[in-house]
């Protein structure tokens, strides 16, 4: 027998997987625990800002730079005069190490030297055993603007949840920021845009971000001089699948805001913070069912190391 409790908590258990999607999509997570190297400093005075500057990924042949990613996300939902809360948090430490040129692009090796997701809410924890995935490898290739241009690699790394399998592409789908393709001063701005389709635990859900943004100036971080961009940005998201035996269509959209920081000299992506809000709901079909859903989350991304 289908319950009203049951009905709601498998719509919460479901925009869970989705929050697991969109921590793991967004270039922007909570600021995690050090896991080896030097944490980022913090920024210090603003640096004087050069008349116009070109953003450009480097990566000479032998770099290696390492990552370390968190995020938080609550949802909550009310339905049938039933209040129901779901939480999911993220967390990853990898390294890249540059490989030299392919076709102009940046070849890169990535090692996953830590990650862990955890999800609790009426259904329980749904935290999936990552051991398969620490210590695995893969190559990605970026272009100097920031376009992932290839990460298929990372479709190969997988790992188990209750409801499937899963790769752990996502997060690099859309890990680095987009660069303009011009020179920049101080209050220029210029959009960028990322998406990607992604299967988990009988969903097929799509992701989608807008950004528009900005150079507010310069900052010195970890004796880097970087130029510090704010990034307004629009989500929306949308999907079906089934759950248990019962068809759901997913719909939503959201806002909210990055900071993050590129060192202009370097070619290096040296941290974010950002925060969102989504606003979701979840039609049930043979229920006749819409059950609304709001996300909010927050993170971080650090350099936390470079050789």
């Amino acid at each position: 027998m289908i319950t009203k409790r049951t009905l709601v908590g498998r719509a919460v258990w479901a925009s869970s997987l989705a929050a697991a999607l969109l921590l793991a999509g967004c270039a922007a997570r909570t600021e995690p625990p050090a896991v080896g190297g030097t944490p980022v400093a913090a920024a210090k005075a603003p640096a004087a800002p050069p008349a116009g500057i070109v953003l450009e990924y480097k990566m000479p042949e032998g770099r290696i730079l390492s990552y370390q990613s968190s995020g938080e996300a609550v949802e909550a939902t009310e339905a049938m005069g039933q209040s129901m809360e779901s939480h999911t948090s993220s967390r990853d430490a990898f390294s890249l190490k540059a490989k030299g040129r392919k076709e102009g692009n940046l070849l890169m090796g990535v090692t996953i030297e830590d990650m862990a997701i955890t999800i609790t809410g009426p259904q329980g924890d749904m935290s999936p055993d990552m051991t398969s995935v620490r210590g695995r490898t893969f190559d990605m290739v970026l272009s100097p603007l920031g376009a992932e241009v290839d990460v298929a690699g990372a479709e190969a790394i997988t790992y188990e949840m209750a409801t499937g399998t899963r790769n752990i592409a996502t997060g690099f789908k859309l890990f680095f920021p987009d660069l303009p393709a011009k020179s920049l001063k101080v209050g220029d701005t210029w959009p960028s845009s990322g998406g990607t389709d992604e299967k988990a635990g009988g969903l097929n859900l799509r992701l989608d971000f807008q950004n528009a943004n900005t150079l507010e100036g310069f900052e010195t971080v970890d004796g880097m001089e970087c130029a510090r961009v704010r990034s307004q940005v629009t989500a929306t998201i949308s999907g079906s699948g089934n759950q248990q035996g019962m068809d759901m269509a997913f719909s939503g959209t959201g806002k909210g805001t990055d900071l993050w920081y590129f060192a202009v000299k370097e070619g290096i992506y040296v941290k974010s913070s950002a925060d969102m809000t989504m606003d979701m709901s979840i039609t049930i079909s043979a229920m006749g069912q819409t059950i609304p859903v709001k996300q909010t989350r927050k993170g971080e991304v650090r350099l936390v190391g470079k050789q």
